[in-house]
């Protein structure tokens, strides 16, 4: 029985002294490669990055051979070990090693593979740093890390390692980003229309706007009734109908136009949103289709259209009362399993925070929601269009025509917002002011209303990298469909 008590001692676990993954070997045959034939960087270039190294050394000699090649100049162990220390160890110099390298190298054919091996095997350090975080948060989480928030951040470190191979931040030179600003205006110059984001379809708002721009938050505020949701639903629509993609060779599809489109609809059901696309596109109203009060001839083109619709990336999450942070974790979700290139969201008071202490202030709440939506468009690389309704302020004016101050909790949408559009139809409020009939006042209202009849504004109220101003479109209310005006019937500029 006292031996029971007594502690063991058991020897260590070999386990516990295990190395990272690594493969020293291939590091080397791969560098020696690219300095006897400069032709293996470019073999790997495109997926392998210093960081993927797990010798420091060889890290630097890799990045300093890629700016070598990068400058046009030839990468050898001559010209490398200027930029380097001359002392490696106590027995071996630097330009000794990158000779030795040089001398032992394998040929350019198995460069990608020994490229290839390494960069996954830094995956599986990450995948081990990732492991090791989520056990030790485990075991010491505090009282607001729930295991619902624990599994949406290993969720996040998941989908950045996946995505992007890195799931730790960190600055970047300003050489890379220069990269991708010329990558973006090339991509634009070949696009359909030369716009740098994804077409909305609308081409006006496409002129002042340039589509739709990746990484940014789009606010799209208008009071109830004037058409937001409608105008939402014509741009998800738009893009997902223009998607063109190609596979790329790791299996991931890469979009060359329009987008992969998830949509959020926490105020309409999937059946209701659905049919609202369908009565746009059909040019049926959608209260005839659901009381069936359709002929032969509208039913055959309700068919055609929903097989044409049936096709197109247009996905509906129409689960009510999401809170950001399940938002957030979905659209990973579907960016990594299908392909993901624009997030709408209807509408953007309908989500709730994740923190228990944001619940209690509602100003508090909305700016983690807007905080957290324009983080994930960054981290997704998509834009963000986050329906938002207006206070009741604008009933109360003579110009019903929405301001910036009219955003319902408006401090945090305005400011972490990166474009804020209004919806606006002067028929709505119109109509409802009708005068008696054979007065004078009624024939001057009969001359207003049919001046606005059948239009709608898009005033684009803030904008980080573009100008403000306003854009008409017609506006079909049966179908619920904006479109485009001709030159011709746009109405006199409104000055302020």
């Amino acid at each position: 029985m006292v031996e029971s008590n007594v502690a063991r001692i058991r020897p260590p676990d070999e386990k516990s002294f295990r190395l990272a993954p690594h493969n020293i070997e291939a590091e080397q045959a791969l560098l020696g490669a690219i300095l006897v034939n400069n032709e293996a960087f470019y073999r790997v270039s495109d997926f392998l990055g210093p960081e993927h190294f797990y010798e420091p050394v060889h890290r630097e000699i890799y990045e300093i051979a890629g700016k070598i090649i990068r400058a046009g100049k030839a990468a050898t162990p001559i010209t490398v070990k200027t930029y380097l220390p001359d002392q490696l160890t106590a027995e071996l110099t630097l330009p000794q090693y990158l000779a030795r390298l040089a001398a032992e190298a394998t040929t350019v054919i198995n460069s990608a593979d020994y490229g290839q091996a390494i960069y996954d095997l830094a995956i599986r350090r990450n995948l081990i740093q990732i492991g090791e975080g989520m056990t030790s948060t485990a075991y010491e989480a505090d009282v607001d890390m729930t295991a619902r928030k624990q599994i949406e951040e290993a969720e996040k470190s998941l989908f950045d390692l996946a995505e992007k191979g890195r799931y730790d931040g960190g600055f970047q030179g300003f050489s890379e980003a220069l990269t991708e600003a010329i990558k973006m205006a090339g991509e634009a110059y070949q696009r359909d229309g030369s716009l740098s984001g994804a077409a909305t379809g609308l081409h006006d708002l496409d002129r002042l706007m340039g589509g739709l721009q990746k990484s940014d938050l789009i606010i799209l505020a208008a009071r109830p009734a004037m058409g937001k949701t409608s105008l939402a639903t014509n741009i998800a629509f738009h893009v997902a109908r223009s998607w063109k993609g190609d596979v790329t060779p790791d299996g991931h599809r890469k979009t060359i136009d329009g987008g992969q489109v998830g949509f959020f609809s926490l105020e309409m059901s999937a059946e209701q949103l659905a049919t609202r696309i369908l009565a746009e596109q059909a040019e049926i109203s959608s209260a005839d289709i659901r009381r069936g009060n359709i002929h032969e001839s509208q039913f055959s083109r309700l068919v055609d259209v929903s097989n044409m619709l049936s096709s197109i990336p247009l996905y509906i999450d129409d689960t009510g009362g999401l809170a950001v942070s399940q938002l957030a974790a979905r659209a990973r979700r579907l960016k990594r399993q299908k392909g993901l290139d624009l997030i709408i969201i209807d509408y953007v008071q309908l989500l709730s925070g994740s923190s228990r202490k944001a619940s209690e202030n509602r100003v508090q709440e909305l700016t983690e929601i807007t905080t957290t939506l324009k983080a994930l468009a960054k981290e997704l690389e998509v834009p963000i269009i986050a329906l938002s309704q207006l206070s009741r302020q604008v009933e109360n004016r003579d110009d019903k025509h929405p301001q910036l101050s009219d955003l319902r909790e408006s401090g945090s949408i305005e400011q972490d917002a990166d474009v804020v559009l209004f919806v606006y139809r002067e028929e709505y409020y119109l109509k409802n002011k009708e005068p008696k009939e054979g007065t004078p006042e009624h024939m001057k209202w009969m001359e207003e209303m049919e001046a606005v009849h059948g239009r709608a504004e898009v005033i684009i109220g803030k904008q980080r990298h573009g100008p403000t101003g306003t854009v008409q479109l017609s506006f079909e209310a049966q179908f619920t469909r904006f479109g485009n005006l001709a030159r011709d019937q746009y109405l006199p500029e409104r000055f302020e």
